[in-house]
């Protein structure tokens, strides 16, 4: 069966120790394949190159109430989304795994940003990070949250500049829609 993972405005990034970017991440999503029940959980798939996820651009993503800066885009290429769904109590986790890349000017193009994480409507901590998802409700309304270790990019520049190897937290508001009765 085919579920259609949409998302909305309202979600959230942060990386290092710099304040939490709002995302409004609206016009993205996939679809993706439910298996076979077995104790309740079933494993959801989405083929990565069915994945449109907006870019975070100043029309997008502000910081401290203020827009990205013009000339700076960061894209992500997802690599993996998948994981499991309880359809009856609307608890998802999903393997995250993707490239984020940055462009600023039109010309500097650092190496990309490797990301792996499990996004979950559980809650999640670490060393920095502290987060609460929300479980999906009869809507298929839900906020995904995960938090990932952020190696260097190799370049010394944005490395520094990001404080790189860090932590990263996504909030992820969603929606998943098609048939959710467990039956």
């Amino acid at each position: 069966m085919d579920l259609r993972l949409t998302t909305l405005e309202g979600c959230g990034l942060a990386i290092g120790g710099y304040p939490r970017f709002t995302y409004d991440a609206r016009g993205g999503g996939g679809t993706g394949r439910l298996g076979a029940s077995g104790d309740g959980s079933r494993p959801l798939d989405f083929p990565p190159a069915a994945l449109s996820i907006p870019p975070l651009t100043w029309r997008s993503t502000r910081i401290l109430g203020l827009p990205l800066p013009p000339g700076l885009a960061i894209t992500i290429e997802p690599l993996r989304l998948g994981g499991c769904f309880e359809p009856r109590s609307g608890a998802l986790q999903l393997r995250f795994q993707a490239r984020f890349h940055c462009r600023a000017l039109g010309f500097y193009q650092p190496p990309p940003l490797s990301i792996d994480t499990e996004l979950t409507t559980a809650a999640v901590q670490s060393r920095r990070h502290r987060c609460q998802g929300q479980r999906l409700d009869r809507d298929g309304l839900g906020v995904l949250v995960g938090v990932a270790r952020v190696p260097a990019s190799g370049d010394p520049w944005l490395d520094r500049f990001l404080g790189l190897p860090d932590e990263a937290l996504a909030v992820l508001r969603c929606r998943l829609s098609g048939a959710l009765s467990s039956g």
